[in-house]
């Protein structure tokens, strides 16, 4: 078993930053939720609130990581001009997605909304991460607040599950490929 340098690094954009990302909103909206819940019998202690600011710094970055990682390192490899006269875009994706009528919809559609919608997953959770380091415990006080925060970390939920969706779509279509050969296992014969 073998992958390319390229298809490591997408592989640790996606599955790594990316899916992490994903599943750390669950905790954050389930946090944001118990704060939100007006009638709470519970509310967080001082250890739990930087716990939660802890979790929410971490998320942005993440966030970050997996946006600034798929724009300047996984997509310049995905946008590769090939060389004139070359009729094999397996190395190339996005001219492999524009060369046929049946994928081309894969590049004008999936990636167009993806290169411009997952930057909103880690503009939106380091402003609600912002609001909650702000207002910590005082925000079950700011009932706006409160609910403009919650919506907004489901609105980066939502972004970066549609960017998410549309990498792994793509990448099954047009893969990144290139680079160094990493041998992960040998396999006998």
């Amino acid at each position: 078993m073998q992958m390319s340098f390229r298809e490591l690094l997408t592989l640790l954009h996606g599955m790594g930053f990316g899916g992490l990302l994903l599943l750390a909103f669950s905790g954050a909206l389930i946090g944001l939720y118990r704060i939100c819940t007006p009638d709470r019998s519970s509310p967080l202690t001082g250890w739990e609130q930087n716990l939660f600011r802890i979790y929410l710094i971490a998320m942005a970055v993440l966030a970050w990581g997996t946006v600034l990682s798929g724009a300047y390192i996984v997509y310049p490899w995905y946008r590769a001009h090939p060389p004139e006269g070359i009729t094999d875009y397996s190395e190339y994706p996005q001219r492999l997605l524009l060369s046929s009528p049946t994928t081309e919809g894969w590049h004008n559609v999936g990636m167009e909304w993806k290169e411009h919608i997952a930057w909103f997953a880690p503009i939106i959770i380091t402003m609600v991460a912002y609001i909650f380091i702000k207002y910590g415990s005082n925000l079950s006080k700011h009932r706006q607040v409160r609910k403009a925060a919650f919506a907004f970390a489901v609105t980066a939920f939502i972004a970066a599950t549609i960017a998410g969706s549309f990498g792994a779509l793509l990448n099954k279509h047009a893969p990144v490929r290139g680079g160094a050969i990493i041998k992960i296992m040998e396999g006998t014969k």
